[in-house]
């Protein structure tokens, strides 16, 4: 699959310091940040500092190197944010997942009984 990526995007202005955040982690590859319209009492994007669309070209083109450091900011974010009792990680990927914006991120979601996770379908 080949990936188009939007440098114009709003996580890629927020890396670059055009649109404020309020930041959670920092390191070399990543930056974690409490969402805007938060789903829960505790809901952080983390997202790597590259150029990359979703999960799966992260996963594909994203070096070691970059995969350690976003995979070492989600473990430091969580030990911040304290979410022993338990945190939900959700990466949608493209329009059928509802992917709002196209630079890969990663919701760390806690603070509650987050339920399960979809419904079921009947079939």
């Amino acid at each position: 699959m080949q990936f188009t990526y939007d440098p114009q995007n709003v996580f890629a202005r927020i890396l670059r310091g055009e649109i404020p955040n309020k930041t959670v982690f920092e390191n070399d590859w990543a930056l974690a940040f409490h969402d805007i319209n938060p789903q829960a009492p505790v809901h952080v994007m983390v997202i790597p500092k590259g150029p990359y669309v979703s999960l799966d070209h992260f996963a594909r083109d994203g070096t070691a190197q970059e995969h350690l450091g976003f995979m070492r900011a989600v473990a430091a974010t969580c030990d911040l944010l304290g979410v022993q009792d338990g945190f939900r990680a959700i990466a949608n990927s493209r329009d059928h997942a509802h992917q709002e914006v196209p630079h890969y991120h990663l919701h760390i979601l806690a603070g509650r009984p987050l339920g399960p996770m979809l419904v079921p379908v009947k079939g």
